[in-house]
């Protein structure tokens, strides 16, 4: 007995190609529409790079990274203070900051994840990343810098590096602590299980399996802390005010990079102003080069 094949209709046949032909020429034209948004959102980072490069390499030399701010109407000079005040500040607000976030982060994700106390500290974080950050200047300047009686009298009062850094790490901590959340969250629940199947205990797994797989992602929230930390401008006109000169202690007012940009950019001097570019282009490749070391160092090993 023979079998034989229905031949689809001459018609039905030039439908789904012609169909399959829409669909290919649609799924070309969407592709290209997407590389092309996708390209024009780098616009905005080259123009800012190509800005950075034309105006502040030609001030860029040594000098300028080791010698103090010049006066206006002086030629030469250079922000080596600043570098130095920002590298501190930075490092104050990173040593308040990040124990406080880690542990928080380890704390709503590990032991109480649906608990009342979890929940309100989880809203609050994100309630503060959406805080201006002069207000967390305000706060750091009644806190720290205004002179305090009573039982606060023991803070130190006054413009410093150490008020500086505090009012960086009211900044940071809600960054650190989700990111540090969202990088435990991404570690398998089975590494846990795993771990418990070995007679471990619960400090134990946290220790030894958890925080080393989910360290790279930790340290790339610390070090996105760690950017925008480095170009506040408004706490830091609270708190650490500024300084023509080499710091020599916490307590005292400190320069730092973008108050020193802030100043010299609305200034009528052309060499302060030239000289804000070339600070504007060092603060973009110290945290370049931050971001990139960090990578490097804590990414995971395939």
């Amino acid at each position: 007995m023979s079998t034989s094949t229905i031949e689809p209709p001459d018609f039905l046949d030039r439908a789904i190609t012609s169909g399959s032909g829409a669909r290919a020429f649609w799924s070309r034209f969407l592709t290209c529409v997407c590389i092309s948004l996708a390209f024009l959102t780098l616009i905005p980072l080259l123009s800012i790079i190509f800005l950075l490069l034309k105006n502040g390499l030609p001030n860029l030399s040594l000098s300028a990274l080791t010698e103090l701010p010049p006066a206006a109407g002086m030629v030469g000079g250079g922000f080596g203070n600043a570098i130095v005040g920002t590298l501190l500040m930075v490092a104050i607000g990173l040593v308040l900051a990040t124990p406080f976030g880690i542990l928080s982060a380890i704390y709503i994700n590990e032991y109480a994840p649906a608990s009342r106390l979890s929940n309100t500290v989880r809203f609050v974080a994100k309630l503060l990343t959406g805080i201006p950050s002069i207000i967390c200047g305000v706060f750091a300047y009644a806190v720290i810098v205004l002179p305090k009686t009573g039982w606060l009298a023991w803070i130190p009062s006054g413009f410093s590096a150490w008020a500086g850094g505090f009012a960086l790490a009211i900044l940071i901590l809600p960054t650190i602590l989700l990111t540090a959340e969202q990088a435990l969250m991404s570690v398998p629940h089975a590494y846990r299980e795993a771990s418990y199947g070995l007679g471990a205990t619960n400090f134990q797994t946290i220790w030894r399996v958890v925080l080393p797989d989910g360290l790279p992602a930790i340290m790339t929230g610390i070090m996105l802390a760690v950017a925008r930390a480095a170009g506040e401008t408004a706490p830091l006109i609270f708190t650490a005010l500024f300084s023509q000169y080499w710091i020599q202690s916490f307590n005292e007012p400190t320069a730092s990079l973008s108050v020193l940009i802030y100043n010299f950019s609305t200034t009528f001097d052309d060499h302060q102003k030239a000289m804000a570019w070339t600070a504007s282009l060092v603060l973009v490749i110290l945290v370049t080069v931050a971001n990139i070391s960090a990578q490097v160092i804590f990414r995971k090993k395939q």
